[in-house]
């Protein structure tokens, strides 16, 4: 078993003292229609797990509907809701090779119990027995909500949580799906750079900003190519306090070396006083609906700092969206797990199974075997998985090999992304609106 796996779960139990397989729900076989919504960042393979809930649903008797909530919660509240089965089988399948949201994503904080009210009223007038919400944290914490609120109503609908997100920060499970794509294409991107910005014989610093806010996987996924030697100098990840001074003497060690550096840093790091970089120059950053700081800008704030430091040329480079979408640059086992979970979440709803996210639990690095298992919702909801310090070289140095036997399981693979003169064949949906 995995180190994370056995770590996480031990965690949970002491903390939770109640068991991740079994949860104190009573299992009912219904029959209605079904609901999947998509909610929070994009990533390259969350319609993956969309068309592994709809492509199976499509073989089942009990599931009268199959309907799409257009921007998760907040088409559930306007019910507006996309006719799955008008679309093209084959334009579904092809969902697992189309990034980001093919029905609308959203970033919407349940907020009174006018929220709830109107959802149960929806999930009554069309009969909504089986609900799917694809998502990360906060997406959980809103499942959970949801699945608590029915129960509490009387209300019988088997509601499963699908795991999404490319900062790989849900807590419990080994991964989770979106990760592995993400970091492959980082990986990959990193060595196109290095050797770029490697070129000139005068000195200069790249600085590259990668997502993640309180956890750094996903800049983590740098030591993949540092290890091949294409990659960062240096690594920086929230885990670890930031200090301006040592960062700046981190970069002068270097410097005395070699003409050119390249670093990649997380957009979450912090001082130890808890401050993002982009805070200390703005006072008033924008916030989305769960409060969370909307970052961006510390790439191009450290490579200010070091040009007037050291009086040399220098570069940021923010990836952005970029690395939340690059299907081109899928990995196959991602894609896969992707499938594989949204359809085990309809499979596991239609056995009764409620209240449950569908995790992925790692048996073993080499060879990778996975398993799937369903976690209790709370568990899940609004609990953040960091890397492990004991990771996490001093001075930016990177991270350790328990890190790469994590992480090189995860890009492995390559898509099966068709392509119509030279460019992908995304899926396009009819989205036609389902009506009564």
């Amino acid at each position: 078993m995995g180190y994370l796996t056995k770590k996480y779960n031990i965690f949970c139990f002491f903390r939770y003292n109640i068991s991740i397989i079994k949860g104190a729900n009573i299992m009912k076989n219904l029959k209605g229609s079904l609901l999947l919504g998509q909610s929070g960042g994009p990533t390259s393979v969350i319609n993956a797990s969309a068309a592994g809930v709809f492509l199976e649903a499509l073989k089942h008797q009990e599931i009268t509907n199959i309907l799409a909530a257009e921007h998760g919660i907040v088409g559930i509240l306007n019910e507006e809701f996309i006719d799955i089965r008008q679309e093209d089988p084959n334009e579904l399948l092809k969902l697992l090779y189309t990034p980001s949201s093919a029905i609308g994503s959203v970033r919407y904080k349940l907020k009174n119990e006018s929220d709830f009210e109107t959802i149960l009223k929806v999930f009554q007038k069309y009969d909504i027995r089986f609900f799917f919400y694809n998502g990360g944290n906060d997406s959980m914490d809103t499942c959970n909500k949801i699945s608590k609120y029915l129960k509490s109503k009387s209300y019988d609908c088997n509601v499963i949580g699908i795991p999404k997100t490319i900062d790989n920060d849900l807590a419990v499970i080994d991964h989770c799906p979106g990760y592995g794509s993400a970091a492959k294409y980082l990986a990959t991107s990193l060595m196109e750079v290095s050797l770029d910005c490697r070129v000139y014989n005068t000195k200069m610093v790249t600085i590259c900003e990668i997502m993640g806010r309180h956890a750094g996987w996903l800049c983590a996924s740098a030591q993949i190519s540092k290890e091949l030697g294409y990659g960062p100098d240096l690594i920086y990840l929230p885990e670890i306090s930031f200090d301006i001074e040592e960062f700046y003497q981190d970069i002068h060690d270097i410097l005395e070396k070699q003409n050119s550096v390249l670093i990649a840093v997380s957009e979450g790091i912090k001082t130890k006083e808890g401050l993002f970089l982009p805070e200390l120059l703005n006072d008033h950053l924008s916030h989305d609906a769960f409060g969370h700081a909307q970052l961006g800008g510390t790439a191009s704030i450290l490579a200010s700092a070091v040009a007037n430091k050291f009086n040399l040329k220098t570069r940021a480079i923010e990836f952005s969206l970029l690395q939340r979408c690059a299907a081109h640059l899928g990995s196959g086992s991602d894609i896969q797990e992707a499938y594989q979970t949204g359809k085990r979440a309809l499979l596991q709803a239609l056995k009764g199974v409620s209240d449950k996210l569908i995790g992925i639990v790692r048996l073993s690095d080499q060879p990778y075997k996975i398993k799937f298992q369903q976690i209790d919702l709370a568990l899940v909801a609004n609990e953040e998985k960091k890397i492990p310090l004991e990771w996490i070289l001093p001075h930016g140095g990177g991270l350790t090999q328990d890190f790469l036997n994590y992480v090189r399981p995860l890009i492995q693979g390559e898509t099966r992304l068709n392509k119509i003169n030279g460019l992908p064949n995304f899926a396009k949906l009819k989205k036609q609106r389902f009506q009564l």
